[in-house]
């Protein structure tokens, strides 16, 4: 499953507004994304009944524990093995899979980023030593820590077994706030491509979340939180666990600076856009809820999931009309005392209203969504800066 011939799609540097955020000194990452957000995408319209994508219906498992569990007791008795992946300018979450150390997340979550720091329950950080697997293709990778002792673990469900109906508990980090659970329901098993299967599912996973583990009513891992696709309302996925199985049977570490730098893209010849990213103090945020702060930055990262495809391949315009319909909407959606915000994206769309280049309007939006996201992670964080 290791795909070390890395293809050279681009996503995350400081030329392609569409990207996820950029960063200071951040390394261009994740070259397999762009795949998996278009197959989500793909499975997305299908939710919809806009064409490609097939729901399923797995093989059910031989056996299966008794035991039911409330989310109370499935989160109570999971946090202590959720954690933090933080990096330079990254924010995901993975879960504990053996009591040595090895961890589970998304393969988004670590590409091209040489150092990366792992937050246990107990707040205590650990650098990551080694990638121990990964399949690019399903946004899937397994890290090392050095265990400072036999750390919780959790088990790994059958996700084949996953039925349209079935409930599902979330566990993440939005916005980096430890232990945010939520719950609801599998609502489609989606047959992709012959090669990728996901899990629809109504529980929210927001930025920060991604690479956290999804539950069944039994506390057991059925799959990986892997994307938000915005398509007129947020569509939620998850990666199936028995792709994980497969990762775990073999192994093959490669240091973590080694996995950075063949994960790490290389330029394309993409417009050169002077960067004006505005720098927001807290107060801006005056007003606004931890609601508010939730429906900014989803629905940013979403529209950067959804927009950064067309970005790349040259497709400015649409990149732009992504950007500013997402503002619009961000603007109805959060309170009325969340003016800072509101203030902010009005006055992005002002900007890029009176450019004349499709390409210079999508970095005018890109750039009032960086101030935005930058100022939430501060407040989050508690740094004034």
């Amino acid at each position: 499953m290791n795909h070390r011939s890395l293809p050279g799609e681009l996503h995350d540097d400081d030329r392609r507004p569409c990207a996820a955020p950029p960063s200071r000194g951040r390394p261009p990452r994740r070259p397999g994304w762009p795949r998996l957000s278009g197959l989500v995408a793909a499975a997305a319209l299908a939710a919809l009944g806009c064409g490609a994508g097939s729901s399923g219906q797995p093989a059910a498992s031989a056996s299966q524990p008794a035991a039911v569990m409330t989310p109370a007791q499935i989160a109570a008795r999971a946090t202590p093995a959720v954690v933090t992946i933080r990096g330079d300018g990254s924010l995901g979450a993975g879960f504990l899979i053996r009591e040595d150390g090895w961890i589970a997340t998304n393969f988004h979550v670590i590409a091209g980023i040489p150092d990366l720091k792992v937050v246990l329950w107990d707040e205590s950080e650990h650098p990551v030593l080694e990638v121990l697997a990964f399949d690019e293709e399903r946004d899937l990778a397994i890290v090392r820590i050095h265990a400072p002792r036999k750390l919780p673990l959790l088990p790994l469900g059958d996700s084949l077994a996953v039925r349209p109906g079935d409930p599902v508990v979330a566990i993440g980090h939005p916005l980096g706030l430890a232990d945010t659970v939520s719950n609801g329901l599998v609502s489609a098993v989606r047959v992709v491509d012959p090669a990728l299967t996901l899990l629809q599912i109504s529980a929210p996973i927001a930025p920060g979340s991604s690479g956290g583990p999804l539950f069944n009513e039994r506390g057991e891992v059925i799959g990986v939180a892997a994307a938000v696709a915005t398509q007129g309302q947020n569509l939620n996925f998850g990666v199936p666990a028995d792709y994980l199985k497969k990762l775990l049977v073999r192994p093959d570490p490669v240091p973590l600076s080694t996995f950075a730098a063949e994960t790490a893209e290389e330029e394309r010849a993409l417009p050169a856009v002077k960067r004006s990213v505005p720098h927001h103090a807290l107060s801006v945020l005056r007003g606004c809820t931890e609601g508010d702060l939730l429906v900014l930055a989803r629905t940013m990262d979403g529209a950067i999931q959804v927009g950064s495809p067309l970005y790349n391949e040259g497709d400015f315009a649409s990149c732009y009309h992504i950007y500013e319909g997402a503002a619009l909407d961000m603007e109805r959606r959060i309170g009325r005392a969340c003016r800072g915000p509101k203030q902010a994206l009005a006055e992005g769309r002002r900007k890029a209203a009176v450019l004349d280049d499709n390409a210079a309007q999508a970095w005018a939006m890109r750039d009032a969504f960086d101030g935005l996201l930058d100022v939430i992670l501060r407040k989050v964080h508690g740094d004034p800066g």
